[in-house]
């Protein structure tokens, strides 16, 4: 009969031999990293990196579940890109906003990120190549577009390189975890919206005060015992805080749309998207025959947002992503034609499509 020593023992020496060839692997990342600094290629292959991830799910037979696969690897991955070349990113903060999660979760705590106050700021430092990528909320499930990120896009030089989706789930945190210690709740004005009838079934006489983000409403808890914010798990162990009620959103189904921006477009993977502006004339059928391109050539539209026009009152801009590459030469025909036709036209980028939603856990 096997006694827990012995298996702790056994347990000790995998754990060294992982050790080593974790080692092994960052050396050849090294190796690598040289090749790419001497042809001058960008350290983030989102292609190469799948790959990896692709064919080590093939290989997996378990007990380890696929997602927890990919977050070992994920952090194997960021730490062979810091001995490349360190990576540094920013985004929308302070540090344990969702978008901060999100960005973890891209790139492995490996990664030096630097948290921004606003959306516009994260856009400025990526422009101004303080930081190589940012990571911005385009879209809630439950709440919508995020308006301030599409008008970033409108002027922007920069092109979206990545995306992520992310589970939003929001905890009642609190520097004691008792409810009844509560007299202010701080929260985000779309953390409200998402849970805002569970406050009136639990709480409704506690004042509700919205701030700037999660993350500022976690800090405010922390400085205030007699406060409690809605913000993330993640937000609670950062600031040292504890769970009154887990789970409060009003939808479980609730997830985030983020964007990865860049100076660079990454190439095709064969499962890409691409996103565009455009504005049409104000005439009958303008937005029909602007569409139509698409369908005579079967290109799939994921996703169509309207926002109006800063310059020209009761005029839209339409954001729309569709299946495909760039680099193929459909979607390129098809884009040409719609340029034509249109009264306004940018190609924000091609991309890879993110895999799957990200777990906040």
């Amino acid at each position: 009969m096997t006694d827990k020593k012995s298996v702790r023992r056994q347990i000790d020496i995998t754990d060294e031999q992982l050790l080593t060839l974790i080692n092994q692997r960052l050396q050849l990342a090294q190796t690598i990293g040289e090749i790419k600094n001497r042809e001058d290629l960008a350290t983030l292959d989102p292609k190469r990196e799948q790959e990896v991830l692709d064919r080590l799910k093939r290989f997996n037979t378990g007990p380890l579940t696929e997602e927890g696969l990919r977050n070992i690897f994920r952090e194997i991955i960021s730490a062979a890109r810091q001995v490349q070349r360190p990576l540094s990113v920013a985004f929308l903060g302070p540090e344990a906003t969702f978008t901060h999660l999100a960005a973890i979760k891209k790139f492995g705590r490996s990664t030096f990120f630097k948290p921004l106050p606003t959306i516009s700021e994260v856009f400025i430092a990526v422009e101004k190549s303080n930081h190589h990528l940012g990571v911005i909320p385009i879209e809630n499930s439950t709440e919508g577009v995020v308006n301030e990120t599409l008008d970033q896009f409108v002027e922007t030089k920069l092109q979206i390189c990545g995306e992520i989706y992310l589970e939003i789930s929001h905890d009642l945190i609190s520097r004691s975890g008792q409810i009844n210690d509560i007299e202010i709740i701080y929260t985000h004005p779309h953390a409200h919206g998402q849970c805002r009838k569970w406050l009136q079934g639990h709480l409704p006489q506690i004042p509700v005060l919205e701030v700037s983000s999660t993350g500022l409403a976690a800090q405010k808890a922390a400085h205030n015992p007699n406060s409690a914010a809605i913000a993330s798990g993640f937000a609670a162990s950062l600031y040292e805080l504890r769970v009154v009620e887990s789970r409060i959103e009003d939808h479980r189904e609730n997830a985030t749309h983020f964007f990865i921006i860049g100076p660079y477009a990454p190439g095709a993977t064969g499962a890409d998207k691409t996103s565009i502006i455009f504005a049409v004339a104000d005439t009958p059928g303008a937005l029909y025959n602007m569409l139509r391109p698409l369908a005579e050539r079967g290109i799939n539209m994921t996703r169509i947002v309207s926002r109006p026009m800063k310059t020209v009152a009761w005029r839209y801009l339409f954001f729309v992503d569709l299946d495909g590459h760039l680099q193929e030469s459909a979607l390129q025909e098809c884009l040409h034609e719609m340029e034509e036709m249109s009264a306004f036209f940018k190609i924000l980028g091609s991309f890879p499509k993110a895999e799957a939603i990200e777990k906040v856990s």
